[in-house]
């Protein structure tokens, strides 16, 4: 197999691990607050919003240490030990105590951290500038096919959670991460560049050197974080933890707590879930496609992703009870600014997919790009920045009412789109001027 074929097959397999772990820990996140809800044990007093904020806020903070990590043992056995940390937390709801729910919480904050380092290190080290877009859309684009599989988590009994279907369910989920992890075995060290023979102990040396480096410095990463352009990204990459925690749990629980959409509110959590999914696989497929026609660099399709996700945020306003995020288990009892719809709610749910893409693809990309030298560190810094703005976003989740909310998100949308506009303007003139010095 050729290089160019060898780093293509590491991505789609890279894509195909990741969907099938999050197809099984997204059911879980998408019926997790619903399912805790209708616990009869008196054993058991979590909260699933409580759990996500313990696992953003130590995922955040675990960001500064995962390039040690990936560095000392690899992102290929990084992204398995990870993955078993996430089998680990769907299996808690097999038999739930509060206790281990939040333990596993906390090592899920850890895990994710590395494992989303690894994501983007092992994503670039397969890529070169000319590929960068092209395998963040493919990636992206498989990954999004998990939402495709959630229609498992709309089937009504699984909200009903007696002991025997949460068993049934959670056990499921747990094998099928599992199939995940072990998916990561098939990724193939990429041919490396050829170099002098003369230089191989050099190189050799440099690598330990570079490992025991990390092993002990999380220097490089602050280092990274202070730079202009990290700076100018860091409010795209909060925008995108704040609408993650929107779409991935705050939606799905609005849904189901609108009594107006009558005995099935609970069961467009799957079809809503699904739906994300298709517009972020038809985002993915479509902006990895076309990422070598277009000139005009990233900007166009960050704007698009803006326009988006307002119109969405829009409706979403008019079509859901403002009480819907802190609504009791019974459901609301406000109206909404219309006549609710279930069509309208759904194609919202479209819209947050395909707007999702839109940002982070490109913030894939651009990331790759600008630190291809040091991208498990910047990796790191990107899942940072949007891992702590999700805790917070999960957090005011159980307090703030939903325009409050939407209100947020299209202010930080609207500031990170500018910033990302610089950042990619100042790409696009440093390209023009290489060009104009080759001639």
């Amino acid at each position: 197999m050729s290089p160019e074929g060898k780093t293509l097959l590491n991505i789609i397999i890279l894509g195909l691990g990741f969907m099938v772990i999050f197809t099984a820990f997204g059911t879980c996140g998408n019926i997790e607050q619903t399912v805790i809800k209708s616990f009869n044990s008196t054993e058991f007093h979590g909260s699933g919003y409580t759990s996500m904020a313990i696992i953003y806020a130590v995922f955040s903070a675990s960001n500064l240490i995962a390039p040690s990590v990936i560095a000392v043992i690899g992102p290929q056995l990084s992204l398995f030990f990870s993955g078993l940390v996430y089998s680990g937390y769907i299996a808690v709801f097999i038999h739930p105590y509060t206790s281990s729910f939040y333990t596993l919480s906390v090592l899920l904050g850890i895990a994710a951290a590395v494992l989303w380092t690894a994501q983007g290190n092992l994503l670039t080290i397969n890529s070169k500038d000319s590929t960068i877009g092209r395998n963040s859309g493919i990636f992206w684009a498989l990954m999004q096919f998990r939402y495709i599989l959630l229609v498992v988590s709309g089937e009504k009994r699984y909200f009903l959670v007696s002991d025997k279907d949460r068993q049934t369910v959670f056990i499921t989920l747990t094998v099928i991460s599992l199939v995940g992890n072990f998916l990561f075995f098939l990724i193939q060290r990429p041919d490396p560049e050829p170099a002098p023979s003369d230089a191989s102990d050099i190189l050799l040396t440099s690598c330990f050197i570079y490992k025991i480096y990390y092993l002990f410095s999380t220097e490089k990463s602050i280092q990274l974080a202070m730079t202009k352009e990290m700076l100018l990204l860091s409010i795209p990459f909060a925008y995108s933890g704040l609408e993650l925690t929107f779409y991935s749990g705050v939606y799905g629980t609005c849904l189901g707590a609108m009594t107006q959409f009558g005995d099935d509110a609970k069961g467009l959590i799957g079809l809503s879930g699904i739906l994300i999914g298709v517009g972020e696989i038809l985002g993915g497929g479509v902006f990895g496609i076309l990422d070598k026609c277009n000139r005009f660099g990233r900007n166009p399709v960050v704007f698009l992703g803006l326009f988006t996700h307002i119109v969405a945020f829009y409706l979403i306003f008019l079509n859901i009870a403002s009480d819907a995020p802190v609504a009791p288990e019974e459901g609301t009892q406000m109206q909404a600014f219309i006549q609710p719809s279930v069509t309208v709610a759904l194609i919202c749910s479209f819209l947050l997919g395909l707007g999702d893409s839109c940002f982070n693809t490109q913030l894939i990309s651009i990331v790759g790009f600008l630190f291809r030298e040091d991208s498990a560190s910047a990796f790191a810094v990107f899942k940072f920045v949007q891992s702590i703005t999700a805790a917070v976003a999960f957090f005011y989740s159980n307090y703030f009412l939903l325009h409050w909310q939407l209100l947020i998100m299209v202010l930080t949308g609207f500031l990170g789109t500018i910033t990302f506009f610089v950042v990619e303007w100042g790409v696009i003139s440093s390209r023009r001027d290489s060009d104009y010095d080759s001639i």
